[in-house]
């Protein structure tokens, strides 16, 4: 049975304009398990922003995209199909400034792969975000991880935040390569568990979420034992577990 965490900061905007902004990153595995646990297990998460992968792709996926939305109190930022699975759901605290969803170039007999990226802004910060699900293949995996890191400074943003299914632990050559130009959430603030791969018996830890610099993490990790997500749910609602992060985003300056 887990055991109680301790806090993780709330959302908030500070009197200095900056933003403690919660985001949850979560494979979803296209809604094929228990939707109301995964709904459940987001809503008590009070994220301000979702970074989604494996959301619907095919026959009505927008509309099931907005249900789960809908049941989580959170609403569609971008992706889904148009993003070959990654997508942004995000609270209406955000004020979004643009999305645009990403196709990875095509390698013969895999899946495609994407990114969903926006801007948003939360009080008186501008953030990037960024979803992703990286390919099964080491070489695959390497080059789309620079065309993520590419991808993210071309958001012409001064601090952003990606996250998703990198499928590969850390120490790996892709984890390393994205490590060397972000700062990894769970080693910069560790809180709550580190494994997130299989759901039932975690013993991996293949999803992860990176910040930029000038962004500083509170806390980052499972949120197993947060009041509100319980245990049956995490095992129910898909076969990842997933990743919660709190930040603080400097403001802006006008």
């Amino acid at each position: 049975m887990a055991t109680s965490l301790p806090a993780l900061p709330n959302s908030r905007t500070e009197p200095d304009g900056s933003a403690v902004v919660r985001v949850l990153s979560y494979n979803i595995r296209s809604l094929r398990d228990d939707t109301d646990a995964l709904a459940r297990v987001i809503k008590a998460c009070a994220p301000d922003l979702v970074l989604l992968q494996e959301a619907p792709r095919f026959f009505r996926w927008r509309k099931k995209l907005a249900r789960l939305a809908r049941a989580a109190d959170l609403v569609i930022l971008s992706g889904g199909g148009t993003a070959a699975g990654p997508a942004l759901l995000c609270s209406l605290r955000a004020t979004v400034e643009r999305t645009e969803d990403v196709l990875l170039p095509l390698t013969p007999g895999q899946h495609r792969r994407g990114l969903a990226t926006a801007v948003v802004r939360i009080g008186g910060a501008r953030l990037g975000v960024l979803s992703t699900h990286l390919s099964l293949r080491a070489e695959e995996r390497h080059e789309q991880a620079g065309l993520l890191l590419d991808h993210l400074a071309a958001l012409g943003v001064t601090h952003a935040v990606a996250g998703g299914d990198l499928n590969e632990r850390p120490g790996g050559r892709t984890f390393r390569r994205l490590g060397d130009g972000l700062r990894d959430c769970w080693t910069a603030a560790p809180w709550g568990g580190e494994y997130t791969f299989p759901a039932t018996a975690p013993d991996r830890r293949i999803d992860a979420v990176f910040v930029t610099e000038g962004v500083e993490v509170l806390g980052c990790g499972v949120p197993s034992g947060l009041p509100g997500v319980a245990e049956d749910d995490l095992r129910a609602a898909t076969d990842h577990l997933p990743v919660l992060t709190a930040l603080r985003v400097p403001a802006t300056p006008a």
